[in-house]
């Protein structure tokens, strides 16, 4: 992947997401939310990609996948009104199929194209497929923990916005009532990741993204994750009389023993 091709990709991408700010004020703010966000997991993949040591070929084969994985959210909210896959199509599938349509990895050799389509493929699925092989395991976890990495940022932002000001699609429809639902808590308590078909209301999407600490895959990440100071401030915006700061806690202590594990060996050329 050449630094030219990363930059007309860009470039593409500026002027893709324009075509749908033709809409109603509230729409436009969520198609704003995934511009902002993509910028954003742009920005931590290029934190990951120096802190695990990738050479710049593979750093910006890294970028490429982390300014393509969500380009399929733009024609799915246009479409349903919606940004929960169960309620209209799977988005990571949208991704590629607007990265075909586009043509956007024409000329890129195969192998690098078929390492960023799978990447974008499978981001979001609950965990990484067993039959997916490196090098491309590798970017798939990249992609992975730069999304959750950014959507907490979303997260912590949104829930301090007055309500007028939210993103209405942000949570994916979800009632904000102050209860959990137990097996989400279980989740959590369990070192297993909340599923997004068990969420019932808002606290327990809260409790989902928290739960995310458990799935990160690099030492540069539990840092970022440290540093940003996400997981009080998603455990703060739970409403209700729901008690889990031991949870959050125990939570923080794993996440500060895995930040100090060593880097990861630097990956060649």
């Amino acid at each position: 992947m050449q630094q030219s091709r990363l930059d007309a990709i860009r470039q593409w991408f500026d002027g893709y997401v324009q075509t749908f700010y033709d809409i109603d004020p509230d729409g436009l703010r969520n198609i704003l939310l995934k511009v902002e966000h993509t910028r954003k997991v742009c920005e931590v993949m290029d934190i990951l990609a120096a802190g695990e040591g990738l050479s710049p070929k593979m750093a910006r084969l890294a970028g490429v996948v982390a300014l393509l994985h969500d380009v399929g959210r733009f024609p799915q909210y246009r479409r349903w009104r919606t940004f929960r896959d169960s309620d209209s199509d799977n988005h990571a599938r949208l991704s590629l199929e607007v990265i075909r349509e586009q043509q956007l990895l024409d000329g890129v050799p195969a192998e690098e194209r078929l390492l960023i389509e799978e990447a974008v493929r499978f981001h979001n699925l609950l965990a990484v497929p067993e039959q997916v092989q490196s090098p491309t395991v590798l970017f798939i976890r990249l992609i992975r923990d730069a999304d959750k990495l950014d959507i907490w940022r979303v997260f912590v932002e949104q829930n301090v916005l007055p309500e007028a000001e939210r993103a209405s699609a942000a949570c994916l429809g979800l009632p904000d009532l102050p209860e959990v639902t137990p097996i989400c808590l279980e989740a959590l308590l369990g070192k297993q990741v909340v599923r997004l078909d068990q969420c019932k209301v808002v606290n327990d999407f809260k409790l989902l993204q928290i739960s995310w600490a458990w799935d990160l895959n690099f030492p540069t990440s539990y840092r970022l994750l440290l540093e940003r100071d996400y997981l009080p401030r998603l455990a703060a915006a739970i409403s209700g009389p729901v008690n889990i700061t031991p949870a959050v806690a125990f939570i923080i202590d794993e996440v500060e023993r895995r930040a100090q594990r060593h880097k990861a060996t630097r990956q060649p050329d």
